[in-house]
């Protein structure tokens, strides 16, 4: 299981990317979530310019096992979302920290990035979760 050092993550199973020049996020789910939910099989998300609110679900993933919501990291403005995701969903099961990010926003407030868990704190937190199911 991957825990890239770049990324911050939540603990509904988020990442995100921050961009400091451009001041944008670029998110998507982890590849513990997606091991977790199976074969990806549907995505739904927001359209740019849509409103995102950290903490508050934006979209959703859909498995052969379940729906899930997806929880925005960070607050902004969607500014372009990853329309390959509706043509080929699996790809998050293939590339989830790579081409199946999800939106990109313009974060409104940046020290937010830096409350969200580093690598190391979110591999220690999924191996929690193992220990406890």
């Amino acid at each position: 299981m991957d825990f890239p050092e770049d990324l911050r993550y939540t603990k509904e199973h988020e990442w995100a990317r921050f961009d400091e020049k451009k001041k944008i996020a670029t998110i998507g789910i982890t590849d513990y979530a997606q091991e977790k939910l199976g074969d990806i099989v549907h995505v739904d998300l927001p359209e740019e310019r849509a409103q995102v609110q950290a903490e508050e679900p934006f979209g959703s993933v859909e498995s052969v096992k379940a729906v899930s919501d997806l929880y925005a990291p960070l607050s902004g403005e969607v500014i372009e979302v990853n329309d390959a995701l509706l043509e080929s969903p699996d790809m998050v099961n293939e590339d989830p920290f790579g081409e199946a990010w999800m939106i990109k926003i313009k974060v409104s407030d940046r020290s937010a990035f830096e409350e969200l868990m580093d690598a190391k704190t979110y591999q220690k937190f999924v191996e929690s979760e193992e220990v406890e199911a």
